[in-house]
């Protein structure tokens, strides 16, 4: 990785381990409580900021701390590799269709069609999505949400909100999770399938990240890191990379999207 993306990588652990190296004296603790209390949170895509951040602590403090990384521990330590694999597979097979109709509406009609082939071969030769069989023929995932779409299609992300038990997000990025969640075959899963697939790719991602933990324990303002980093890559993936001079690079991306999609997968879907 290059010294850019190794350097966005740090971030993304000083985020994880939320945890503060500077010690302050009684009478700086107060003070600090006290200016942040009085402090008035101007950024105009982050007007309930100081709930958002309240909730942001809730979620990595308890959720990740006592929930989510205990439970990541002992099935990355139970399960095979193989079994792993094959659950991911399956989990990421069922979204393809949404990835094909997301692919469609921006006119992206050969990545479309690619996650239609993807979705037709992983389902019968992949036994059931098991089996990446389509990678292995060279075709490629073509991932899209439908709050891309509607960015792609000129519609602002309206406020930033911190979610408790899911993270980031924004209006629009809700609104295309709920339609993502009407795509066939997610429509017709029952409950207990569909919660399977949500814990699969939340604890997944969630191991991407253990072996780091522990070489980065300190961060200036977590919260707002993630925040820019959140739009950073809306932006990107919006576009196609090609919103600016500030865009990450793909390395930088995909350790983003790794740590996004930690974030992403607390969430339980609205079909459930």
């Amino acid at each position: 990785m290059n010294p850019q993306g190794k350097s966005f990588l740090a971030l993304l652990f000083l985020v994880i381990s939320g945890v503060s190296g500077c010690a302050t004296a009684p009478n700086e603790n107060r003070n600090a409580e006290g200016n942040e209390a009085a402090q008035e949170y101007t950024d105009p895509k982050d007007p309930f900021e100081s709930v958002n951040r309240e909730i942001w602590e809730f979620n990595w403090e308890v959720l990740d701390a006592y929930v989510l990384r205990p439970v990541t521990v002992g099935y990355v330590e139970v399960m095979p590799q193989f079994a792993r694999t094959g659950l991911s597979n399956a989990a990421e097979n069922l979204e393809e269709p949404g990835n094909f109709f997301n692919n469609m509406l921006q006119g992206k009609f050969a990545p479309g069609m690619d996650s239609l082939l993807r979705f037709i071969l992983n389902s019968t030769v992949g036994l059931l999505g098991t089996i990446d069989v389509a990678e292995k023929m060279g075709v490629k995932r073509q991932e899209e949400n439908f709050g891309e779409v509607l960015g792609v299609w000129g519609l602002d992300t309206g406020p930033y909100l911190m979610i408790p038990a899911r993270g980031p997000s924004d209006v629009r990025s809700l609104t295309g999770t709920i339609v993502d969640g009407m795509y066939y075959p997610l429509t017709i899963l029952d409950t207990n399938l569909a919660i399977a697939r949500f814990l699969i790719k939340a604890i997944e991602a969630r191991a991407s990240l253990i072996p780091q933990e522990e070489q980065l324990r300190q961060a200036v303002d977590d919260y707002a890191f993630v925040k820019n980093a959140y739009f950073e890559n809306l932006q990107f993936k919006v576009t196609d990379g090609k919103s600016g001079e500030n865009n990450l690079d793909e390395e930088d991306l995909e350790d983003f999207e790794e740590f996004e999609s930690l974030l992403e997968d607390y969430e339980i879907d609205a079909e459930l």
